[in-house]
């Protein structure tokens, strides 16, 4: 049996669990998609909030000792200091690579070359990692385990050998790009097949939990689960961390025996992706809908709140907003339920419902 035919064995047949958890993802995909129309403006805080959340608490898994509050102070002021210390840099070199993710992934081409190109932007700040970023592992590594004060307890497993690393990558790549190609299999089962052998392989000497992280955001991103830059998995895996690890262990102590489980790591990453995507909706549609709104929708919003029903030229008086922006608010909060139409024409009134 080639390694390729070994990739696919391991997702055949797929428990009814698993695919009902798929089902699910993928019906918020589509409600995501044929959704509502989010304000770029607002997009553009969303993401720049993840930006900050997912660099923090991705660096914090692998040990990174900054506070969300600490990174985004250092992501304003990191144009007049120098980067002196290890966290300060694996902090830029993660967020600006996160960043480059969200704004370009549509033209970021899946394969090898970019899997190195990666590792090299996201170390490119670190000076000790200098020597080996970009490049595949030259002496053995292994995979820790750290406390929440970025304190090694322990090791792991013991990844693939640093001579055969090349060889277990190309066949990796040759097979995840195919199978994503060809859609044999569906592409979040290719995924999470291809991130739990990345992380067994471990290709690079450091860095290779970041870089899996980085990669789970252009693939989903390719695969249309576009709100990937609206909420943070690397924080729900943060939240999670013991799960995370133990999850991969389970699988992974399996791989290269008579009879391999991926079903441990798949069934955590899409418990983490379900429940990202579960936000998603939530932050579209739910209680929480006015962190979307723009600031003069907000407005509108607020003061319908506080009167009984009002008509759109008396929220223009009172608010000091156009007419347009007013109805265009005013059709946005309809869809979103959170207001009435009451009679037709000159006489149309709103009430908060």
């Amino acid at each position: 049996m080639t390694k390729t035919n070994h990739f696919d064995k391991r997702l055949s047949p797929i428990p009814s669990e698993v695919l009902s958890k798929i089902a699910k993802i993928d019906e918020i995909k589509g409600r995501w998609i044929g959704g509502l129309q989010i304000n770029p403006q607002t997009l553009g805080r969303l993401k720049r909030s993840v930006l900050v959340t997912s660099t923090g608490a991705s660096t914090r898994i692998e040990g990174v000792k900054l506070s969300d509050k600490e990174i985004e102070r250092l992501m304003q002021g990191v144009t007049t200091k120098k980067l002196t210390d290890r966290d300060s840099q694996e902090v830029q070199g993660y967020y600006e690579l996160l960043h480059n993710v969200f704004d370009s992934w549509k033209s970021i081409k899946f394969n090898e070359s970019t899997v190195k190109h990666f590792h090299n932007q996201l170390l490119k700040y670190v000076a000790k990692d200098h020597r080996h970023r970009g490049n595949y592992k030259k002496i053995e590594n292994t995979v820790e385990m750290f406390d929440a004060n970025g304190k090694s307890i322990g090791i792991v497993f013991e990844p693939t050998k640093a001579y055969l690393t090349p060889k277990e990558m190309q066949e990796l790549m040759d097979w995840a790009e195919r199978a994503l190609e060809e859609k044999k299999h569906h592409p979040l089962l290719v995924i999470g097949n291809f991130l739990v052998e990345f992380l067994k392989i471990h290709p690079f000497q450091d860095g290779n939990g970041r870089v899996s992280r980085i990669l789970t955001n252009l693939l989903l991103l390719k695969e249309g689960y576009l709100y990937m830059p609206y909420v943070s998995h690397e924080k729900l895996i943060e939240d999670n961390k013991n799960g995370y690890y133990l999850a991969l262990v389970k699988s992974q102590k399996t791989f290269g025996k008579k009879s391999e489980n991926i079903f441990p790591w798949l069934n955590f990453f899409l418990d983490i992706f379900l429940k990202q995507s579960e936000m998603a909706i939530e932050l579209m549609e739910g209680e929480d809908v006015e962190k979307l709104f723009s600031p003069k929708q907000s407005e509108v919003w607020s003061y319908l709140q506080k009167v009984p029903e009002a008509t759109p030229l008396e929220i223009c008086r009172e608010t000091r907003i156009t007419k347009p922006t007013v109805i265009q608010a005013l059709n946005r909060l309809i869809k979103l339920k959170k207001i009435e139409r009451i009679g037709m024409g000159r006489a149309t009134r709103y009430r908060k419902l």
